[in-house]
């Protein structure tokens, strides 16, 4: 939108659709909280199936009464994409999702399907673009976010240090997730972890970032964890609070996270990090079936190695994350490099993703 804004000018483009705040402040309307939509898992998708089908009609009617001269789908494609097909359905308006499909780790017929409705694909990773255009999109590389997004210095994380008497204690971050579906499977696995861990060092230190949505849940479940937990940021998205927020991923000597994107924003700090993720029974039994790769962390991904531990499905105990957080700790040298690796092919120093991806969109709409 920012990118869009300063090709076009701010007062030459307009948008509407479904965002939370940041896209609200960039003039969006949204139709309806997006955290309506956040849902993870095929349980939690398959119970809340007619509520997801009324969001998705709604979405679809407002883009094609909109007029729109194109329709930007962004992530999420259990929703998005069936907004795109309910466009296309009705009218002939641009489609093009923002965020590739995992084809290449499961189900790489979401590709073909995808193609029927889609126009154009803006990916994040490099490696994305040949298996959309083998699918008959059009499909370029705008590089990740998160390489534009601000990282604390050595100076602020020793800053943080002192201002919570943490000295030269091993410090770890702890990153339950976002969604509360995947909060509420990983928490208790993430108690015995670190209960674990602090019981072979008792010196260590806690800091737990909270996000919004699920910050409530995460306050009160560790509360009463071993290692001091340090909370931040203060329930807010003031620029202060995410200067803190930064400050504890640059201090933390390790992080263990729940499997996803924050694998990046760790990369981009520097913070060695171990990673864990569990799901459902049934969504075990049907996405293990189906996977490609033998990794879904993105710092193994993009710089082609496998130094990030990982502890996936009937893998993820609080013994297993444990035991890798140790080595980690321990020697932390060989996941450096790697991220690095990561920082730098995701388009770090060059121009900004937001500013790529709306060249690419107004380039291909003509």
């Amino acid at each position: 939108m920012e990118g869009l804004q300063a090709r076009l000018g701010a007062e030459n483009v307009t948008f509407e659709g479904v965002g939370g705040p940041m896209m609200e402040a960039r003039g969006l309307s949204s139709i309806f909280p997006m955290d309506d939509i956040s849902i993870m898992g095929l349980g939690a998708i398959l119970r809340k199936y007619g509520h997801l089908k009324a969001r998705i009609r709604e979405t679809a009617e407002a883009a094609v009464a909109s007029g729109a001269d194109a329709l930007i789908t962004i992530d999420l494609p259990e929703f998005c994409l069936r907004v795109a097909k309910a466009v296309k359905a009705q009218g002939d308006m641009r489609t093009v999702h923002y965020v590739a499909p995992t084809v290449w780790a499961w189900r790489p017929g979401r590709a073909k399907r995808m193609a029927a409705h889609v126009d154009h694909v803006l990916a994040l990773f490099p490696f994305e673009p040949p298996y959309m255009e083998a699918a008959g999109m059009e499909c370029d590389f705008v590089g990740h976010p998160v390489v534009t997004e601000p990282v604390a210095t050595d100076a602020d994380a020793s800053a943080f240090r002192a201002a919570h008497g943490i000295g030269d204690a091993p410090l770890l971050m702890v990153l339950p997730g976002s969604r509360r579906s995947e909060v509420g499977m990983m928490l208790p696995i993430l108690e015995d972890a670190v209960t674990r861990l602090t019981a072979t060092r008792p010196d260590l230190r806690l800091v737990v970032p909270l996000a919004g949505p699920v910050a409530d849940t995460v306050r009160a479940a560790v509360a009463s964890w071993p290692g001091q937990p340090i909370l931040v940021p203060p329930g807010t998205d003031s620029a202060e609070a995410m200067a803190t927020k930064r400050a504890a991923f640059r201090a933390a000597d390790v992080a263990l996270a729940t499997s996803g994107t924050v694998a990046l924003e760790l990369a981009a700090s520097d913070t060695p990090m171990v990673v864990g993720y569990t799901m459902g029974w049934l969504s075990r039994q049907v996405i293990g079936r189906m996977l490609l790769t033998d990794t879904v962390n993105l710092v193994n991904l993009v710089s082609e190695t496998r130094t990030v531990p990982e502890r996936i499905g009937e893998a993820c105990t609080g013994a297993a994350l444990a035991e890798a957080m140790a080595g980690v700790l321990d020697d932390p040298s060989g996941q450096r490099a790697a991220m690095a690796t990561t920082m730098q092919r995701l388009g770090q120093g060059g121009p900004a993703p937001g500013l790529r991806a709306a060249d690419a969109v107004l380039s291909r709409l003509g």
